[in-house]
Parts: C-alpha cells; sequence; structure tokens
C-alpha cells in the first residue's frame, strides 16, 4: 500500500504520470533486492507486445482521412439526415463524432478532426462557443467507446480477453453515449433558439452526401467485418485501415498529399511515443505490486467493506471518475486495471462487461476539468476558457454519467452483441 501512496504524492507534486510510475518501481525494485537489470526487462516486455502495434496503426488511418478530407465529407453527410432540426449543427457535430469514431480510437483524434469542421461552422450559425466547445469535447470522448477503440485495445491486452469481443462490446454505449448528447443538444436547441437548416435535405442530396461519404463510412465495415469474420486480427485490421485510408486519400479523393503524409506520420510517432512509455513503466509497476501482493491486500481491504456487486461497482465509478479528472485515460487504465481485476473477478463480473465500464468512465474524464484534454483542445479551436465552458459542460457530463450507470447496471448493453455474434 505504500507504494501506490507514494506514486500519488509524487503526482501531485507535478511528476508526470509515467515517470511517477517509473521512479516508484525503481524504489520497489531496489528495495526487494533485484538487481537493476529487471527495470529493462520489464518495461521491454510490457511494451513488446504485437496487439499493441495497432494503437499507431488506428493512430495513422485517423490522421489520413483528416488529412484526405475523409471527415468533410461525414460531416457533410451528417448535416444531410440532422441539420433542418432545432439544434440541427450540434446534433450534426455528435453524429459526425460518432462516424469518426469508428475509424479511430482516439478522443482527442475525433475533437480535433470534427470540432476543427464543426465550431467555426457552428458560430457562423449562430451557435455560443461556449455551447460547441463542450459538445464537441464530449462528443469526441466516443471516439475510444465505438470500436476501433485503443483503450479497449490495452485493456484487453492487461486483462488478457478477446479484443474483438470489447470492440462489438463498445457499440451499444458508444451509441447511447450519441442519442444522450443529441437529446441534450435539441432540448437546449429549442431553449435557445438555434436553428437548423431552413429545409429538410432532399433524397437526392441526402443520396449524393451518403455517396461521396460511402468510402469512408465503409471502413469500420472493413475493420469490424474482418476482426469477428476470423480474417484478420485487431493489429492486421490497423494496417488495412493504414492502406485503406492511403488508397482512398491519394488516388480517390485526391486531397492527400505528400506533405499531409509526412505530417501524420511525425503527429502519430509523437502520440505512440507517449503512449508506449505509459505502458513499459506500467508494466514494470504492475510486476512490482505484483510481487509484493499489493493488489490482493486492496482486494482483502475492499472485501472487506464491501459485500455486494452493486457496491462494488458504485466504489470503482467513483474511483475512475475521480482518477480521470487528474489522470490520463491510458495511465488510469494500466494503473487500476491490475488493482481492480481481483475483486471483479471475485463477484464473477464479466471481463469484457467491466472493461466497457472502465473504457466509459475514463473518457468521460477527459472532458472534465481539470486534466481533460479534450476540453483544451474543443477551447483552443473555439477560443474559450475552460471556465467559460462550464455552464453548459456539466449537464453533459452529467448526461454521460447517467449512459455510464446503465452501462454498468445493465450488463446486456455490452454483452448483447458479443454474445449474438459468437
Amino acid at each position: 500500500m505504500g507504494m501506490i501512496l507514494w506514486l500519488f504524492a509524487i503526482f501531485l507534486i507535478g511528476v508526470p504520470i509515467c515517470f511517477s510510475l517509473g521512479f516508484v518501481s525503481l524504489g520497489g525494485v531496489l528495495l526487494n533486492g533485484f538487481p537493476p537489470l529487471v527495470v529493462v526487462q520489464r518495461m521491454f516486455t510490457g511494451a513488446d507486445s504485437i496487439a499493441l502495434i495497432a494503437i499507431p496503426l488506428f493512430m495513422l488511418a485517423g490522421e489520413l482521412m483528416f488529412q484526405g478530407g475523409m471527415s468533410k465529407r461525414m460531416v457533410d453527410f451528417a448535416d444531410t439526415l440532422l441539420g433542418h432540426f432545432p439544434s440541427g449543427l450540434a446534433m450534426v457535430n455528435i453524429l459526425a463524432c460518432m462516424f469518426f469514431a469508428a475509424i479511430t480510437g482516439s478522443a482527442i483524434a475525433a475533437t480535433a478532426a470534427i470540432g476543427g469542421i464543426m465550431i467555426p461552422l457552428m458560430k457562423e450559425k449562430g451557435y455560443e462557443n461556449t455551447f460547441s466547445a463542450p459538445l464537441s469535447a464530449c462528443g469526441g470522448s466516443i471516439g475510444p467507446i465505438i470500436p476501433p477503440s485503443i483503450p479497449l485495445l490495452i485493456y484487453g491486452v492487461m486483462a488478457n480477453v478477446s479484443v474483438g469481443k470489447l470492440f462489438i462490446g463498445g457499440f451499444i454505449p458508444g451509441i447511447l453515449m450519441g442519442i444522450g448528447l443529441m437529446i441534450y443538444s435539441y432540448i437546449v436547441g429549442k431553449k435557445r433558439n438555434y436553428k437548423g437548416r431552413e429545409t429538410r435535405a432532399s433524397l437526392k442530396e441526402i443520396l449524393h452526401a451518403g455517396k461521396s461519404a460511402l468510402l469512408a463510412l465503409f471502413m469500420p465495415v472493413i475493420i469490424i467485418g474482418g476482426i469477428m469474420s476470423g480474417k484478420f486480427t485487431a493489429t492486421e485490421s490497423g494496417a488495412i485501415a493504414v492502406f485503406y485510408a492511403l488508397i482512398v486519400g491519394i488516388f480517390i479523393y485526391r486531397e492527400l498529399k505528400f506533405k499531409s503524409i509526412i505530417g501524420a506520420l511525425v503527429n502519430c510517432a509523437k502520440s505512440t511515443g507517449q503512449v508506449l512509455i505509459v505502458v513499459a513503466f506500467a508494466s514494470l509497476f504492475t510486476w512490482i505490486i505484483t510481487v509484493n501482493q499489493v493488489p490482493q491486500a486492496i482486494s482483502a481491504m475492499m472485501a472487506s467493506a464491501i459485500h455486494s456487486k452493486v457496491a462494488l461497482l458504485m466504489v470503482i465509478n467513483v474511483i475512475l471518475l475521480i482518477a480521470g479528472t487528474f489522470i490520463d485515460t491510458t495511465s488510469a487504465l494500466v494503473l487500476f486495471t491490475p488493482l481492480f481485476l481481483p475483486m471483479v473477478q471475485m463477484y464473477n463480473i464479466d471481463l469484457i462487461h467491466f472493461g466497457l465500464i472502465m473504457a466509459v468512465n475514463l473518457t468521460i474524464g477527459m472532458c472534465t476539468p481539470p486534466l481533460g484534454v479534450c476540453l483544451f483542445v474543443a477551447g483552443s479551436i473555439a477560443k474559450v476558457s475552460l471556465k467559460e465552458q462550464m455552464r453548459d459542460l456539466l449537464p453533459m457530463i452529467a448526461v454521460l454519467i447517467v449512459v455510464l450507470l446503465i452501462v454498468t447496471f445493465i450488463p446486456q448493453t455490452v454483452l448483447f452483441l458479443p454474445n449474438l455474434l459468437g
């Protein structure tokens, strides 16, 4: 338990979480009398996973699709479907985020790609930036839930469960998040007189926009269909997604240029480095706390105070919601997964179900102050401060927490599709 307390103490004085993990783990290695070489071995073992190769591949696919004009076509198609409703552009924003979520598993990428298009457009139509910025951030949080998903991939590796089933299990929770935010947007739009487009799109316009966006929308079908049919693994699907984005962006849409490809590769390399260094340090930390039987001690302590599955899930939700406000998603996943798994297994909670509970919890943290990276991305686009976003942000967070409770206490919202598809 002392290691956990030291970890949070070091983190709270301003040391980045990955280095906090490293310092505490190094101390644990030396105090236990292990040779320092163990540090390198465990870090290499943690990052040396074929499944983790999918992380840079999905990130790169999302970058290429944004640079290649696919996200713009998805926005246009969403506009023909929902743009005529009150607060139509807000609903278009959410639907476009859901479409983009099915391409890349990153909340930040979804917020930047769709927010970069929608926030200026919404401002032109009379929407307040203090509304459109938090809406884009919360919409972006759907990115890691609807497959493919980088957090679910990391959880699958750590918990040793099927990544394919985790991906499929994310569909219904992700759709519920989107519907909840759309309902809130509609209610706000009626009150504030946020008008949609003057005329409803004709069938011809819908078909034309759908045809233009078809190649972008077809990518999730290839990825998920290939995984579920057994034609290729999650990692292989990432490579196929990159190849598909290159072909469509260069030869069909003809908007993907050499300079854009280089920029996408650089951004992908930076993001991948940030994720994998956390995973490597976390692998060392997980090993040392396991050697010292910390998860078992925490499980015993929680078991003495918690006597039902409902109480356990409520406690875990509260802990993760609080942790998500100041720890990034990847760090929180690798920190809390090994701590909670023994208790979860003790109460026979399905590990696929628990993976989605963790993912939804921690992605809510990505649009919750003070860390709230998606809020800062959207705020920088809209040029509004975090304080200015709070009025509309809090009801949106409340909507997402309601969805979290539904996912937590109705397991079939996660397990129905994986069980149906075998």
